[in-house]
């Protein structure tokens, strides 16, 4: 079942999974279509939230794009389907999928159960409405006029609720609740009257005359300066009715008189106060707590929802030094007010060092923080149980227990009747059900960790240096405990600069010895966590820091540590459970950064250097193979010959990892990077190489080309290290293809020759052949397009050493330098066989790249039906497949079509959605192509100023990148609508571009020369 999470951050669940939902526009389609499920959102209502100002040319083809993918993205996880209609999409969902449709249904109901005098039904409707909230409508998206007013909607539905709550507390008592938030509430909300209003009967009905008076001055002054208006006929009336003394269930139950009422005939005095604390046993706040507001906002709002029929329980836990016990003592000075007879604390020891609290033992202390004499305490523990159980009857009471070990320690300490409230920290993940879901306490956020820094070491020292301190925060992995180790370490070194201590942090090696002051250190509170666990899983965990990328799962641990899958998901469980280890999806773990530190100081001794490093050696081993696995289907014959692969050392492992297809590779991304890093510089260079080629086809099809740069780069040292010349060959080789993609063609020529040099010096005809065929590409960019010609034809008639040569790629590029130079019928045999050859093999890449190619042919010869059919099917095929490349190249020969069929506007989004594309994956000699496109598109509509531009900017980008082709259809251009203005100009570009092209010997020279004769 599909869920959509449009309150707080945009988020979409397909049962268990998570999908992912692209771009920032993408995924503001996504909430237009959520927000009115199963209806119709046509396509200008999307381009006026997309762009509310000024819509780009290619608007319409955008927003096709987005819900493209959209539509892709929700069938491949069995999601709801994005239907494509005339003028709009429907997005196939429930009402009851969309968190913000269930929030304004609710609250419709609850106010219509409050106005009908149905309290149950209305605390029952807030408790499910306040679940729903997560934030405000669609957190940190960029939005237009439609969702922006929803925002504001869904903003005030949310005041009316808390509002609405309070007047539930008031009705039922429930006086301290109500105060708690409602003072909050009118701080940042200072100009609801009504607000106000409720706090001030709230204080007045908890017997607090002083407070209910101060509430309503400040009521009066924040309505003077927020709105400039008097306050209204209700807050003037509490003003007298409280000096009067009027009875509080009046005032809590009925709104107050006008002011123009008679007066009640008599006062009376207020109803007593509650019973203040007989005792708090909480431990001193630290004075420079910082952070947590929204938790703490959210904890107490579930613990008021709780309600008087149970006493809750709320388990807080984390790894050491998150800050649990300062986080769960300050939450319980925010419970004190609801919970006035008792605030008690005790520290269960369970990750001290030494033996956990027994339970009994705890019952006794806690017994005597109520008040209870010794002599009266059972030495019974069921006994003693019971004297527990009995004295909480009846008391409000905040019960802290800290530091707990186990579910077992904690049961016999929890109330059996309601009254109080109790929190839990622990290191491990307590698990039963009478204690309920964790409350995991993540690292502080980057600004909260800073503004702790500052008030730990000194605000005019941070404030002088803000990026140090960030610096300095960052290395302390945002933790509590570190930071306030970290500032400490300044607080006693005056003249330290905190650039100073940011550059010690900076030495990984040396970052844990520098956070402690006297004998607290980080070191020694994750040790209280690791020593417990049995040897076997201290072991995995010192080889998880090994991994060098961002994640891991459980098939990269267990080629780690050399251990069977299921043994490793078990330890892994072990290692969460005590926090050692963060699980940031189902199946996917991190190391917090001072614990993947911890890790490897804990791997010091020669011994386990030796074997992190064969740890390292069977990781990558494990990597190659499934990276292997998964890139086959997207080439064949070459990725398994240049590999050179031997058999995986763990097959048992492959295929486990999710998602079970190519997607992997792009979850994978920034961990395979960091993967062929660490094998050229850990001495594990053929890995290196290895991974780096066998994840190429991938990058280059969704056009990662920067990728392809950094990691092969990295592989050609790593096989320069290892002086394997052939891996050499196969780096310099696919090294030329993202130069080529990005317009440096002069590195493209340079890698591809010396590949071809060290291939012919190997003897290896094979790969020969294939680098070879690049050259045809590279000659005819570069502006010798006969030879392109040359060379291709050789390479087909070759077949070297009898081998299953794949010729796909030597067509398809003999086929371009061929249309290039005007052999429109010879192209068009090479991009059918070539198209052949693709069915043959199945190869629904190729079959794509060809069916573009043709059409660009069919463009030439003036059948622009037919070319615009065929690029339709190829865009398709691309979009069922995934393959992005060649799009932009497809998209602009569309444009082309769509120009001589007299469908301009189409047209021109065409280009400028190609344009967009090209810039995006940084493909230069493209880009230059389209701006020539797009120009001669706008000279058609009679757009000649901005024909003119276009063109100018592709002559611009084709110089930069010394491409002469577009060098010369620029100047070609430019000289047409030059000729009448400026015809001195317009000759000397003509006879540049007949230069260009009488060197590159392409057809268009012949209409030039006539012309200049002329």
């Amino acid at each position: 079942m599909a869920e959509i999470h449009l309150l707080g951050v945009l988020e979409a669940w397909c049962g268990s999974a998570q999908v992912p939902l692209g771009t920032p526009k993408q995924r503001t389609v996504l909430a237009m279509l959520a927000a009115h499920p199963g209806r119709v959102v046509t396509t200008e209502s999307l381009i006026d939230e997309l762009w509310p100002e000024e819509p780009p040319r290619s608007a319409v083809a955008n927003v096709r794009t987005y819900a493209a993918n959209l539509r892709r993205t929700f069938d491949k996880h069995a999601g709801p389907h994005l239907s494509r209609l005339s003028g709009g999409y429907r997005f196939e969902l429930t009402e009851d999928s969309v968190d913000l449709l269930r929030f304004e249904r609710l609250t419709q109901a609850a106010e219509s159960a409050w106005a009908r005098g149905g309290i149950d039904t209305v605390d029952r409707l807030l408790t499910r409405i306040e679940s729903l909230w997560r934030g405000g409508l669609l957190a940190g998206l960029p939005v237009g006029p439609v969702l922006a007013a929803r925002r504001a909607a869904t903003d005030e539905q949310r005041l009316s609720v808390i509002e609405l709550r309070a007047k539930l507390d008031l009705r039922v008592g429930r006086i301290r609740s109500a105060i708690a938030f409602l003072t909050d509430h009118v701080v940042v909300h200072p100009y609801r009257e009504q607000a106000h209003a409720l706090l001030v009967r709230a204080h007045y009905a908890d017997g607090d005359v002083g407070g209910a008076l101060s509430a309503l001055s400040r009521a009066e002054s924040a309505l003077m300066e927020q709105l400039g208006i008097e306050p209204g006929t209700e807050l003037r009336s509490l003003r007298r009715h409280i000096l009067n003394r009027e009875p509080v269930d009046r005032l809590i139950t009925d709104p107050p008189a006008p002011m123009d009422a008679p007066a009640p005939a008599r006062p009376a005095r207020p109803t007593e106060a509650p019973a203040r604390a007989a005792g708090s046993h909480l431990p001193r706040l630290v004075a420079n707590f910082v952070g947590r507001r929204s938790l703490t906002e959210r904890l107490l709002a579930e613990l008021a929802a709780a309600g008087e029929q149970q006493s809750p329980v709320r388990v807080v836990d984390g790894m050491a030094g998150s800050g649990k016990t300062t986080f769960a003592v300050h939450l319980a000075r925010q419970l004190a007010d609801r919970h006035p007879d008792a605030q008690l604390f005790i520290d269960l020891r369970g990750h001290s060092g030494g033996v956990p609290m027994d339970p009994g033992d705890a019952l006794t202390a806690l017994l005597r923080q109520l008040g209870v004499p010794a002599g009266r305490i059972p030495t019974d523990h069921v006994l003693r149980a019971g004297l527990w159980q009995r004295e909480l009857r009846g008391r409000r009471t905040v019960i802290v227990l800290d530091n707990a070990v186990s579910s077992d320690q904690v049961r016999p300490l929890l109330p059996a009747g309601p009254g109080s409230v109790v929190l839990v920290t622990s290191r491990r993940r307590l698990s039963a059900g009478d204690i309920g879901p964790p409350v995991p306490l993540p690292a502080l956020t980057p600004q909260e960790a800073v503004q702790l820094l500052a008030r730990t070491a000194g605000e005019d020292r941070v404030r002088r240096e803000p990026e140090a301190a960030a610096e300095v925060a960052r290395h302390c992995g945002h933790l509590p405990l570190a930071i306030r180790l970290a500032g400490g370490r300044l607080l006693h070194r005056p003249t330290w600069r905190v650039a100073d201590l940011a550059g010690r942090l900076s030495d990984g090696r040396t970052v844990l010895r520098q956070l402690a002051v006297e004998q607290q250190t980080v070191a020694s509170a994750f040790t209280a966590s690791y020593e417990p666990l049995a040897e076997r899983v201290r072991y995995l965990f010192r080889l998880l820091s090994v991994h060098p990328g961002v994640h891991f799962d459980a098939p990269m641990a267990a080629a780690l540590g050399d251990l069977p899958l299921e043994v490793t998901e078990t330890m892994l469980d072990e290692l969460l459970d005590q926090h050692l280890v963060e699980e940031v999806e189902p199946g996917r773990y991190r190391l917090h950064d001072l614990m993947r530190q911890y890790s490897a100081e804990l791997s010091g001794d020669l011994h386990e250097v030796r074997d992190r490093d064969q740890a390292g050696g069977r990781l990558l081993d494990h990597v190659l193979h499934e990276v292997v696995g998964r890139a086959q289907t997207l080439e064949q014959l070459a990725l398994s010959g240049q590999l050179r692969l031997g058999p995986a050392r763990r097959p048992d492992l492959l295929g486990h990892s999710d998602p079970a297809d190519v997607e992997w590779l792009e979850r994978e991304r920034s961990n395979l990077l960091a993967l062929i890093a660490f094998a050229e510089q850990e001495s594990h260079q053929a890995y290196g190489w290895r991974i780096a080629r066998a994840i190429w086809r991938f990058c280059y099809i969704r056009g990662y080309f920067d990728d392809i740069l950094v990691t092969h780069r990295t592989g050609l040292a790593a096989a320069q290290k290892d002086g394997d010349q052939a891996a050499q060959a196969v780096m310099h080789n696919y090294l030329a293809s993202a130069y080529i993609r990005t317009g440096s063609y002069l590195d493209c020529l340079r890698h591809v020759e010396a590949a071809v040099s060290i291939s012919r010096e190997l003897g290896d005809q094979f790969n020969e052949h294939r680098y070879r065929a690049n050259l045809v590409a590279v000659n005819m960019l570069t502006g010798n397009p006969a030879r392109s010609v040359d060379l291709g034809r050789q390479l087909l008639r070759e077949r070297p050493g009898g081998a299953a040569v794949d010729t796909s790629l030597a067509l398809a590029n003999l086929g371009l330098a061929l249309t290039v130079v005007g052999r429109h019928e010879e192209a068009l045999q090479a991009h059918r066989l070539h198209l052949f050859v693709a069915r043959s093999r199945g190869s629904q890449y190729d079959m794509s790249t060809a069916l573009g190619h043709i059409a660009a042919v069919e463009n030439r010869r003036g059948r622009f039906s037919k070319a615009a059919r065929l690029l339709i099917a190829s865009l398709r095929l691309r979009d069922r497949t995934g393959h992005r490349f060649g799009e932009t190249e497809a998209r602009n020969d569309l444009g082309i079509a769509y120009r001589h069929l007299g469908r301009l506007d189409a047209a021109r989004a065409q280009h400028e959605l190609a344009l967009d594309l090209a810039v995006d994956s940084g493909e230069r000699h493209v880009q230059a192509a389209v701006w020539n496109d797009l120009g001669i598109t706008l000279a058609f509509g009679g757009q000649a100023a901005d024909a003119v531009a276009a063109h100018r900017r592709a002559l611009e980008l084709a110089t930069r990148i010394a491409h002469p082709y577009e060098q010369g259809r620029a100047l070609v251009a430019l000289a047409d609508h030059l000729a009448d203005d400026q015809p001195a100009l317009a000759r000397r570009y003509r006879q540049r571009a007949l230069a260009i092209f009488r060197r590159m010997g392409v057809p268009e020279r012949e209409g030039l020369e006539q012309l200049i004769a002329e």
